[in-house]
C-alpha cells in the first residue's frame, strides 16, 4: 500500500511540473536570447559599416565636420555600452542601450541627408555601395527587432498568466523590457506637409 502511495505521489508530482510552466520559461527565455543575438548580429554590422561610411563621405565633404563628429559620437556611445545578459532585464540599462543606438541612427540619417548636397559622393560608387548596405542593414535590424518584439512579447505573457506566473514568482523570472519608440509623442502628431513654394 506504501509503494502504491508513492507511485501516485511520484505521478502526481511529475503531472503537476508539466503544468506549472518551467519548461516553457526554459523555451522563452532562450528564444529571448537567441533573439537578442541577432538584434546584436545587426547592430554590430551596422556599426562595421560606420567608419567606411564615414571616410567616403570625409572624401568629399571634408568641411561637414559637425555631421561626421555626430556620427563618430554616437558611434563610440554605442560601443561604450557593456551589452551583457543582464541587460535584457535591466529596464534602465537597455533604455540607455536603445538610446545610443537611436542617437546612431539619427546621426546616420543626418550624414546621408548631408551627402544629397554633393553630387559628385552620390556618384561615387564606393558610397552608393555603403549606402545600399547600410539600408539592407537598417531593414534587418528592423526584421530582427520585430521578431526579438514578439519573443519578449510571450515570454511576457508566461510571466504573467496563471498558473505559470507562480513558478515566475518563484523562480525570480520577470517581465523583460522590449524596444519602444523614442518619442512617442513627436510621432502621434501627424507631419504638416506645405506644397506652397517660396
Amino acid at each position: 500500500m506504501k509503494n502504491l502511495g508513492l507511485k501516485f505521489l511520484a505521478i502526481l508530482l511529475v503531472l503537476s511540473l508539466t503544468g506549472c510552466g518551467y519548461n516553457t520559461f526554459q523555451s522563452l527565455d532562450e528564444e529571448s536570447k537567441a533573439g537578442w543575438s541577432e538584434v546584436l548580429n545587426q547592430y554590430q554590422r551596422r556599426a562595421d559599416l560606420v567608419p567606411n561610411l564615414v571616410n567616403v563621405v570625409k572624401g568629399y565633404a571634408s568641411h561637414e565636420k559637425e555631421v561626421l563628429t555626430d556620427v563618430a559620437d554616437a558611434r563610440s556611445k554605442v560601443g561604450s555600452i557593456q551589452v551583457t545578459p543582464e541587460l535584457l532585464n535591466d529596464p534602465e540599462a537597455f533604455a540607455k542601450f536603445q538610446a545610443a543606438q537611436g542617437q546612431l541612427g539619427s546621426a546616420l540619417s543626418r550624414l546621408l541627408a548631408v551627402s544629397e548636397n554633393y553630387p559628385n559622393l552620390k556618384a561615387d560608387q564606393g558610397f552608393r555601395d555603403l549606402q545600399a548596405q547600410l539600408e539592407g542593414t537598417e531593414n534587418r535590424i528592423t526584421v530582427a527587432r520585430n521578431r526579438y518584439i514578439e519573443t519578449i512579447k510571450n515570454y511576457n505573457i508566461a510571466v504573467r498568466s496563471f498558473p505559470n506566473n507562480l513558478t515566475a514568482m518563484m523562480l525570480g523570472y520577470k517581465a523583460k523590457p522590449s524596444f519602444t519608440v523614442e518619442n512617442e509623442k513627436a510621432i502621434s502628431v501627424a507631419p504638416t506637409v506645405d506644397f506652397e513654394t517660396k
